[in-house]
């Protein structure tokens, strides 16, 4: 489990490419490796890896097929920044939303307007049936941080940063065209299932499991 508050950016220092496969070498930052042990949950632009080499501050994790293709991690090149949050720990502080590190897809960044001490971006997302899931004021995870929508149109919405969030994230650095991963907040995706669901028994004049 994650929170969606960003620890820290690692850099990729290492890629072993494969069919379908990777391997990531990233170097986590300083204050992030106490405790760090082998099978732990490392959320890298919000997506959740697992631990499976220590060296130093190089750490080494393991890029599967649906990995690749769901989230932007395998068009990262050496050099390359993401946002990294340690998984979440019980009796802590959680400041973002409750979040599982399971990107749903990939959305491209379709607009950047940059006023003083402001910045909102738009994203293009790729299709309805993620959209449906994208309200105003919902939670949602882009790269891993936790933000809240500000404005939908159609297959577009919007997050407002604020400075310590362009300084403590990667979202400082993304340009028009970027791919940015998407995690959609659990609870709000319950909720619109479940009342898609009764609307729809309802329309086929059936019952629904809230009728008495």
């Amino acid at each position: 489990m994650f929170t969606g508050i960003i620890q820290g950016i690692a850099t990729l220092v290492y890629v072993d490419e494969k069919i379908n496969f990777r391997t990531h070498v990233i170097k986590m930052p300083a204050e992030l490796l106490p405790g760090l042990k082998l099978g732990a949950s490392v959320a890298h632009n919000g997506c959740c890896l697992t631990v499976t080499d220590l060296d130093g501050p190089r750490i080494t994790f393991d890029l599967i097929k649906e990995t690749l293709c769901k989230t932007n991690l395998g068009e990262l090149v050496l050099g390359d920044k993401v946002n990294i949050e340690r998984a979440a720990k019980f009796n802590a502080e959680i400041g973002g939303h409750i979040m599982s590190g399971h990107v749903i897809c990939t959305a491209e960044v379709d607009d950047i307007c940059i006023s003083e001490n402001n910045r909102q971006i738009w994203i293009r997302m790729p299709n309805a049936s993620v959209m449906r899931y994208i309200l105003c004021k919902g939670f949602i995870s882009i790269d891993g941080i936790s933000l809240t929508i500000g404005e939908v149109v159609n297959n577009r919405f919007c997050v407002h940063l604020i400075p310590e969030t362009l300084y403590r994230t990667t979202l400082s650095r993304k340009r028009f065209g970027d791919k940015v991963n998407i995690e959609i907040d659990s609870q709000t995706q319950a909720l619109v299932d479940t009342v898609e669901r009764v609307l729809a028994s309802r329309a086929l004049g059936g019952s629904t499991p809230y009728k008495k």
